[in-house]
């Protein structure tokens, strides 16, 4: 048995990125980008304006108030979208749209509501200063510039300026395809007639939703009954995955065959238990050329044994840089203690788990544990009782 932090290590020394694919940049969203990007232009491209108002010359509003308006002539109004027509010179302004080019001439930008109407003329109730409410060209981007660094998760924000910058595509890490068998003859497919001798396969959808959370692809192969030829069977299938996971069978049971079977020719075990509560039966290996994992079969242990050792797996896989959950520490309202065994309403009702050393049983009400978070669920505005 070997503790979890080296159980991890060999996990991941066993892991490599997968290769790049060109994929739309809405596709990309939570995706590693495999490229560096530069801009070919800059952002904006012109001057442009941040408000709806005028265009015009500071020095011509020197003085101006609500009581002594500077009054300007009215050249030329500018949508956006539309290249400005005219110079703006002495005693002159131009009526300009948020985004227009600003007009040559030009060197600030009155919002309107600073403004009045007057007989053809505008009236201007302050005073400007040089490059008011202008965006100069190239303030966000300059031409030549790296905007998004290869390695980086693509986010919404990076979405936007690979459109901005013209990007339609762009290459990221590919999706590991996850192939997931679950093991035991107790087990019955969710459509199949309850029996009361059976259990319904919650396992395979747990797992098939975990890594669809993760951002890859799952590939449920079923369930393979206690005979080594049936597992082999479903093994056999799962080999074009680019990893393999299973619940049940790495237990020390009679009709626990999957340790059996990673002593077939061509793969090869590196451990099968773990020196964790739930979760102790966990096997590693390698069939044929590609990693697996066996879960245990309590539906518990297997999604608490996901959380730890696959989650961070398929990132890598993914070239995630950032592996692990976020983990916060809370100070316990009551005693706990580490109880054997677990029941899937209480992975139903959790938004994270606690994470208590491996010589510790107990915890005393008062005491400060370390919580790794399930979600973003957690409400952070509640105000802590201590």
């Amino acid at each position: 048995m070997i503790r979890v932090e080296e159980a991890l290590e060999k996990i991941l020394a066993a892991i490599s990125p997968l290769g790049l694919e060109k994929v739309n940049i809405l596709d990309a969203l939570g995706r590693v980008i495999g490229e560096d990007v530069y801009a070919e232009r800059a952002i904006p491209p012109k001057d442009n304006s941040a408000m709806d108002g005028y265009a015009l010359r500071m020095g011509d509003t020197r003085g101006a108030s609500a009581d002594t308006p500077a009054m300007l002539e009215v050249v030329e109004e500018i949508p956006a979208g539309t290249i400005p027509e005219k110079r703006i010179g002495p005693g002159q302004a131009a009526r300009i749209m948020t985004g227009a080019p600003v007009p040559e001439g030009a060197d600030a930008v009155i919002r309107v509501e600073d403004t009045r109407k007057e007989d053809g003329q505008v009236a201007i109730l302050v005073e400007a200063k040089h490059g008011q409410d202008i965006r100069l060209a190239g303030e966000d981007v300059q031409p030549g510039e790296k905007v998004i660094s290869r390695g980086e998760l693509i986010r919404p924000a990076e979405v936007g300026m690979l459109a901005a910058l013209g990007r339609s595509f762009v290459s990221v890490n590919q999706r590991p395809l996850v192939a997931i068998v679950a093991t035991g003859d107790e087990l019955t497919d969710i459509d199949e007639a309850p029996s009361p001798w059976k259990i319904v396969n919650s396992n395979s959808f747990s797992l098939a939703a975990l890594v669809l959370d993760c951002g890859a692809v799952p590939l449920q192969i079923g369930i393979a009954r206690d005979r080594r030829e049936d597992l082999i069977a479903k093994f056999r299938a799962a080999i074009r995955a680019d990893l393999i996971v299973s619940s049940g069978g790495v237990s020390v049971g009679d009709y626990d065959l999957v340790k059996e079977v990673m002593k077939e020719e061509g793969n090869r075990m590196q451990f099968w238990r773990v020196a964790m509560k739930p979760g102790r039966p966990l096997a590693f290996g390698m069939l044929g050329k590609i990693p697996f994992i066996g879960l245990p079969g309590n539906p518990v242990s297997a999604m608490v044994s996901f959380e730890q050792f696959i989650r961070p797996a398929i990132l890598k896989m993914m070239g995630h840089v950032n592996l692990f959950r976020q983990t916060v520490q809370a100070r316990l309202g009551e005693n706990i203690s580490k109880k054997s065994g677990g029941i899937l309403k209480s992975m139903v009702r959790a938004n994270g788990l606690i994470i208590l050393p491996e010589e510790a049983t107990t915890v005393q009400a008062g005491g400060m544990v370390t919580v790794q978070l399930l979600d973003d669920s957690l409400d952070w505005t509640l105000e802590p009782d201590y």
